[in-house]
């Protein structure tokens, strides 16, 4: 079988060079041990019963997930499967409000409805969390959508195969249906599926608008990055209008606030500025919802940075936040910042959603522990390297990405520790994009390899607790990453509970810490001046490089603080039926964007980069520009220095050599 595909496993051959002979003489063994065609038989106690599969199907705000909920309250015992932290906490309060006792739990966190710690009959938790061997008589998945979602997808695989519930209730959009009837029918269990229609009435408006000036109370302006976050909310409140911010990274604590601030009849605050975090997980009185772009910044499966426009699903999340049922607002709406994208915003929401092919899968640690045994010099990087080139999965399943696993593989490989241990840690849910918590992780599994218990006094240490409240953005979003490692900790603290003892202490600290950023976030336009007025002309905003400036920032940035001012030189993109042709222009576009990108923020990137990781001072900085603009005044970097330019090239060059 190999042989047939040499040209295919060549560059397989060369990364696994010490691994191929020992490889080769097992490999009917490691071919059974990937073999990922029938992940129903991983769960015997699932199989062992006959679940009745109930699909509630419909949009946002239909009442879908409502029905799945009292079923769940009514039943004698029950799990909740949720994406979010905030979604399994709404319904541990829900039901604990209801005379149900209610445990919840999460990677973070357990919480006992008994004062004595003695389980309760119900569970909320994050969908990662759930237990396949504990039985319950009814069992809810909500957004089961996600089971699609290239990097967690697994986990809604997990509990859909094998929970093991009289009832499996599902909550999601209708486009999982046929996959979901497929994957049951593999089970032998068939699916009843129940519509459901939105409950108020959702209006795509006919106008975009076009200036800040026409916000109005309940207006909530989505945008795709920090970036805009910031610059929307200044021109808000520049205009003598309060705002709320939510976005991703934000701890769920200050969501929340932000959510009550919001939604508070009697609070000043009548404006949101959001990310689509807002798409689950919050409830909002939101009476309109404004696209300030349609495309999104996204990575691909290569790890690049792209930009595309937003899918169907997405914009249906999204402005089917509008309007909720029950809120002050009977009716929703939706539009655009900019004119010339409310057309192709119509031609988004009025696209059929694709049906969902296939559901995601990843090893488990007793896979890769058998690969382990098998080949015991490799790495755990390469023994996942290895499992996926050999897994075989049938047309209705797909391998989940495993980049950030591996990526947190490679990090602490050179740390002594066993290979349970080690999977636990390159499984802990961080964004490596965080160079402190990254580092924070690899502290951990250093001291941890010691034996030696990661004490409250040293994560203090470490994070430089006590911390104040942010004075400018690089300082929140600092904050923000202290919150994550805290999240780390915690998270450990279950797996590890004697190396990390401290957990009671340091959920104290961060529910103080969560206070401090609800601080900072309430002045955000406050610490965006003071960003500005601290940076130097050659530096940009502090704020996430992950993306180059979205085109909505560009845009934005050039209206007017003064009323009645308008959007010009907004960039737009093509508003053609034709889907090809708007597909065409969106890659001109990205083009367009890295180019300029290239030619005007390379210098304020690396610069403010620099000054982030300490290796260049404000001072340094000055200096710096100052001799630059002086050579360039005398001609040294004009048109006239070329030959200089290229024999410093040379020098450069046999430098390099």
């Amino acid at each position: 079988c190999l042989l047939g595909h040499v040209d295919d496993l060549f560059p397989f051959f060369l990364r696994h060079a010490k691994q191929i002979f020992p490889m080769l003489d097992c490999m009917d063994d490691l071919r059974k041990i990937s073999d990922l065609r029938l992940p129903p038989n991983w769960y015997p106690d699932a199989r062992a019963i006959q679940r009745k599969i109930i699909f509630h199907a419909g949009p946002t705000n239909s009442g879908k997930t409502y029905h799945a909920i009292q079923r769940y309250l009514s039943a004698k015992s029950g799990i909740y499967c949720g994406p979010l932290k905030l979604l399994a906490h709404e319904i541990f309060q829900k039901s604990n409000n209801a005379n149900v006792p209610c445990d919840l739990v999460t990677g973070e966190e357990r919480v006992y409805a008994n004062e004595d710690a003695r389980q309760a009959s119900h569970i909320a938790c994050t969908i990662e969390m759930c237990s396949t061997n504990t039985p319950y008589e009814v069992a809810v998945i909500d957004e089961i959508q996600m089971i699609r979602d290239p990097a967690r997808g697994w986990a809604w695989t997990r509990a859909l195969l094998g929970l093991c519930a009289e009832e499996i209730h599902v909550c999601g959009e209708a486009a999982a249906i046929d996959l979901v009837t497929e994957l049951m029918y593999t089970t032998g269990e068939e699916v009843e599926v129940r519509n459901y229609k939105r409950l108020t009435p959702l209006t795509v408006l006919d106008y975009a608008l076009e200036s800040l000036d026409n916000l109005r109370p309940g207006d909530c302006v989505v945008c795709f990055s920090k970036n805009d976050i910031y610059s929307v909310s200044r021109q808000i409140e520049a205009r003598g209008l309060e705002c709320a911010v939510i976005y991703g990274s934000l701890p769920p604590g200050t969501k929340l606030e932000q959510a009550k601030k919001f939604n508070d009849p009697d609070d000043p605050c009548k404006i949101l500025v959001a990310t689509d975090a807002i798409g689950m997980g919050l409830n909002l009185c939101i009476k309109r919802i404004i696209f300030n772009s349609i495309v999104k910044p996204t990575i691909n499966e290569k790890g690049e940075k792209e930009i595309d426009s937003i899918t169907t699903s997405q914009a249906l999340q999204i402005a089917g936040r509008a309007g909720r049922f029950g809120s002050s607002f009977k009716q929703g709406e939706v539009t655009t910042m900019h004119r010339d994208d409310l057309v192709q915003l119509k031609e988004i929401l009025n696209e059929p959603v694709r049906p969902l092919k296939a559901a995601g899968l990843h090893p488990t640690p007793e896979q890769i522990e058998m690969f382990a045994y098998h080949l015991p010099d490799a790495t755990l990087s390469n023994l996942i390297d290895i499992f996926v080139s050999l897994s075989q999965v049938d047309g209705l399943y797909f391998v989940c990405n495993i980049d950030d696993f591996k990526f947190l593989a490679d990090m602490i490989q050179h740390i002594p520790l066993n290979l349970r241990s080690r999977y636990v840690f390159c499984t802990a849910p961080l964004n490596r994009k965080e160079p402190f918590v990254c580092t924070t992780l690899l502290k951990f599994a250093r001291q941890f390899s010691r034996n030696e218990p990661l004490t409250f006094d040293w994560l203090c240490r470490h994070t430089k607790w006590p911390l104040a409240v942010p004075k400018n953005i690089k300082e929140l979003i600092h904050l923000e990453a202290v919150h994550d490692v805290f999240d780390l900790y915690l998270w450990l603290s279950y797996r590890f509970m004697d190396m990390f003892p401290d957990a009671v202490r340091v959920r104290d600290i961060q529910k103080k810490l969560d206070d401090i950023i609800q601080v900072g976030v309430c002045n955000i336009t406050k610490l965006i001046r003071a960003s500005q007025a601290a940076a130097t002309p050659g530096t940009a905003e502090v704020v996430s490089e992950y993306f180059p400036l979205s085109r909505t920032q560009r845009d934005t940035s050039s209206l007017s603080d003064h009323h009645g001012a308008k959007s010009t030189g907004a960039f737009s993109i093509a508003t053609e039926v034709s889907r090809e042709r708007r597909v065409k222009n969106l890659r001109a576009y990205q083009s367009a964007t890295r180019q300029e990108d290239l030619k005007s923020r390379g210098r304020g990137s690396l610069a403010n980069r620099l000054l982030r990781e300490g290796l260049l001072t404000q001072e340094m900085l000055r200096q710096l520009e100052s001799e630059w603009q002086d050579q360039h005044r005398n001609g040294r970097y004009g048109i006239g220095s070329k030959t200089g330019d290229q024999n410093s090239s040379k020098e450069m060059g046999k430098k390099k050599k």
